[in-house]
């Protein structure tokens, strides 16, 4: 069953793996093609753990697609050696490893002994080192929709591995409490209520002509919002922060893809990916559908 035209409100999240959380930014579109807004914590900056709560409380209200800008598994040719059965399995593990006081970080799974060799940590290359990628990361890179970083490297301004394990313990939790009200897709596939996906911000930025510099004014802004068919947020300040401009321009994205045909059954989503490595939402469409 496609859930095309089913969702109550679509919400997007740029995401952080810092050890203190201070760059998340979460934005959310309602259906038809007004503008999008920011939603800001009671305090100045979300935690991950109010990130939880608030989607929380979203998914066993009403039915929300969920994006959230960051890895949702790891490359299989490596992880698959852990012994888990599927991507579940690892968000598990890997918030059994961590702290109850460290806002989902993620370094207890790449401190481990078990896990740390398999990452990039710092210094040079190490020597041996064969940097992994999941299925959809190449797709991505094949569709000349950017060029993911693997999550196993964590150095680097652009380092992806820390916020993708941080994500996943988000989302072992959010599944735990919501139960059959949230899939994650495309682990749990689409039936439940409210679903939550992979995006990767810059797919959107790339598909409607902004090409993959970041948004960084509200003209930048409006321009790429009218390019999607939305109206632009009344108020915005003049040094527009980039983070919040990806939840933004995502929360329209996520309403835009959600209606596409074939998007939730992309060519190349494999049994390997549905189970254990996840997709990217919106990788893998021709060009010739607008997405």
């Amino acid at each position: 069953m496609s859930p095309a035209g089913r969702f109550d409100r679509f919400v997007a999240i740029d995401w952080s793996g810092a050890r203190v959380a201070r760059g998340i930014a979460l934005a959310e579109a309602v259906p038809g093609n007004g503008a999008p807004r920011l939603v800001k914590p009671a305090d100045k900056h979300w935690s991950r753990g109010e990130v939880l709560d608030y989607l929380a409380g979203l998914v066993t209200a009403e039915r929300v697609l969920i994006g959230i800008d960051c890895a949702f598994s790891l490359p299989w040719e490596r992880a698959g050696h852990y012994g888990l059965p599927d991507a579940p399995a690892l968000w598990a593990r890997i918030d059994a490893l961590g702290g109850e006081s460290d806002d989902l970080s993620g370094h207890g799974f790449v401190s481990h002994l078990d896990y740390a060799n398999d990452y990039w940590r710092s210094g040079p290359r190490p020597e041996g080192y064969l940097e992994p990628h999941r299925a959809t990361e190449m797709a991505c890179r094949a569709d000349g929709l950017g060029a993911p970083e693997s999550p196993y490297k964590l150095i680097g301004a652009k380092q992806v591995g820390m916020g993708g394990l941080a994500g996943m313990r988000l989302l072992h939790r959010l599944r735990v409490r919501s139960g059959s009200r949230l899939g994650v897709w495309p682990f749990d596939g689409t039936d439940a209520p409210s679903l939550a996906v992979e995006i990767y911000p810059r797919l959107f930025l790339r598909r409607f002509g902004h090409g993959g510099a970041k948004v960084r004014s509200p003209q930048q802004l409006a321009a790429v919002l009218a390019a999607m068919g939305a109206g632009v947020p009344e108020s915005l300040p003049e040094a527009l922060d980039d983070n919040d401009a990806d939840a933004l321009v995502s929360a329209v994205g996520l309403r835009w893809l959600s209606g596409i045909k074939g998007v939730w059954q992309p060519p190349a989503l494999d049994d390997l990916a549905r189970r254990c490595e996840g997709w990217i939402f919106g990788v893998g469409l021709t060009a010739s559908t607008g997405g």
